[in-house]
């Protein structure tokens, strides 16, 4: 990896399996080097993938087997821009339907606990309209949404 500044995200120990599932689901992800631990380690033996490089729409992340430990909250998440309906569902289904899980107003969590927002462009830009009723209006209706539609947001701001 060349950057600088890389995002190491723990796992119990599907870094690699993780890292795979992104590099399949959104664009300009890939899966780098993986490395094996050198020797036995409190979450692992000699051998283990104990890192994985890997790149999530072109942000470089290392992933981490370090046990189970430290668990992932909504503290941090990835937030996906969606040109549309179709991808906002394409992405929303892959994570939740690879036994992931549901949340509120866009959010949901792949089956390793990680938090993602997907998030309509159209969304973004209605509840920062300058009309401040606008806005309201689909931040409420937003307030309402498990998965993001973009039809009921046009709807709120009168599209």
């Amino acid at each position: 990896m060349t950057s600088k500044n890389t995002i190491c995200i723990w796992y119990e120990r599907d870094a690699l399996d993780a890292a795979t599932f992104y590099a399949k689901t959104f664009t300009d992800s890939a899966v780098g080097t993986v490395f094996y631990a050198p020797g036995d380690y409190p979450a692992g033996k000699k051998g283990d993938v104990l890192t994985v490089e890997f790149t999530v729409m072109g942000i470089p992340c290392l992933g981490l087997n370090g046990g189970p430990e430290i668990k992932h909250n909504e503290a941090f998440s990835f937030q996906v821009a969606t040109d549309d309906q179709a991808e906002t569902d394409r992405l929303w289904d892959a994570i939740v339907g690879n036994g992931g899980q549901e949340s509120v107003c866009g959010w949901c969590k792949d089956k390793w606990g990680l938090s993602w927002q997907i998030t309509p462009r159209v969304l973004t830009a209605a509840i920062s309209d300058p009309d401040p009723v606008k806005a309201k209006r689909a931040f409420d209706a937003m307030m309402q949404m498990v998965k993001i539609d973009i039809a009921t947001i046009e709807a709120a701001i009168g599209r």
